[in-house]
This record gives C-alpha cells, structure tokens and sequence, in this order.
C-alpha cells in the first residue's frame, strides 16, 4: 500500500476530519448523560437500554470515569 499525505486543503479531508470531531462530541455527551442517569438514580441497565447497548457494554465503557469521580452508586440489592 503506497500511503499519501493528506493535502488540507482537499475537501475529503475535512469530511473525514468533522468525522473525528463528531465522534469526540457524541463520546462527551454520552459520558454527561451516563453521569446525569447515574446521578438521577438509574441502573446500568437501564442506562444500557437507553442507549442501546448491553449493561456490560455500558458498565465497561463508563465506570472507571465514574468511579474517578467519587460518584456513589446504586447498588443492586439481593433479594
């Protein structure tokens, strides 16, 4: 494969480069909105649902941040 330098001036890079910028923004506003439900008192799975995802996906992804920040979290009880 004969790899290229990207030209900044071609248009194809700056799709590719709002691409980028989407995924970074769509990353943020994801982890605001698990904090906002973990704080609001929801569960991993049903953050995992609003989102689309499993609960161990969600779980996977968000909770060494959340736990960074001292969040506590609901606990699930044994019945």
């Amino acid at each position: 494969m004969n790899p290229r330098a990207i030209d900044p001036d071609d248009p194809i890079a700056d799709d590719l480069a709002a691409v980028v910028a989407l995924r970074a923004l769509a990353d943020q506003l994801e982890d605001s909105a698990v904090e906002r439900a973990l704080r609001a008192g929801w569960g991993w799975g049903q953050i995992a649902e609003g989102l689309g995802v499993t609960r161990q996906a969600v779980h996977k992804k968000h909770l060494q941040r959340v736990a960074s920040i001292d969040l506590e979290l609901r606990r699930r009880r044994n019945v």
